[in-house]
């Protein structure tokens, strides 16, 4: 019952806007509700680097993931996290998990990452849907989407009809095989970032399960 309502509830957010539609876009970083442990994460289909259709519940399906949802290869506090996870993905690896890296980045960006390996993987987010549906996305404030627009964030149209800029709180999920969260950390402030034993401790614990 509760999958039916959440899959229902998500299927209200699945469109990029070109007009006006209700969206899951928090005013402020700070009012974002991030989908917690207990939860299930939607089916979405994303793009990979070389454009290529990737199915996420497909891929969740083959061992636990570690899925890490960041603001673009442009924010320095990502690309950061991302190298650092970087240096873990063998310890990761040992303990059974993937590593799947998400951004409103487009394909064309993704492919400039120096980041190659089979395990762990980036994917585009462009539209800011999976963002929307794990209830991370959220609209810039006029100042910053001033500099952000048409580079680094995602232009949308408000009910109002308002152009405004929507990125995603950066957050890391610990997913098992049927997509299902065992651990969540999401923080507005996008200076903090999880540490690497903690992380490695929340998968510890899923792979013991």
């Amino acid at each position: 019952m509760l999958k039916s309502i959440l899959l229902s509830y998500i299927f209200l957010f699945t469109f990029h806007v070109s007009a006006n539609t209700s969206l899951n876009i928090a005013p402020a970083a700070e009012k974002v509700s991030p989908l917690m442990p207990g939860l299930t994460i939607p089916a979405l289909t994303l793009k990979d680097q070389n454009g290529k259709n990737v199915v996420l519940a497909q891929r969740f399906a083959e061992r636990t993931t570690v899925l890490i949802v960041y603001r673009g290869g442009w924010c320095p506090y990502c690309s950061k996290q991302l190298a650092n996870v970087q240096k873990i993905e063998t310890e990761l690896a040992d303990l059974g998990a993937q590593i799947i890296a998400v951004s409103p980045d487009s394909p064309e960006k993704l492919a400039e990452s120096k980041i190659d390996s089979t395990n762990y993987q980036l994917l585009s987010d462009d539209s800011l849907l999976l963002s929307q549906a794990l209830g991370l996305a959220f609209y810039l404030d006029d100042k910053t989407a001033a500099i952000y627009r048409n580079k680094l964030g995602v232009n949308f149209v408000s009910l109002t009809g308002k152009a405004q800029v929507a990125l995603p709180v950066p957050a890391v999920f610990v997913v098992d095989k049927q997509g299902l969260i065992h651990f969540q950390y999401a923080n507005p402030n996008y200076k903090v970032r999880l540490t690497e034993s903690l992380l490695l401790a929340a998968v510890k614990s899923v792979s013991e399960q």
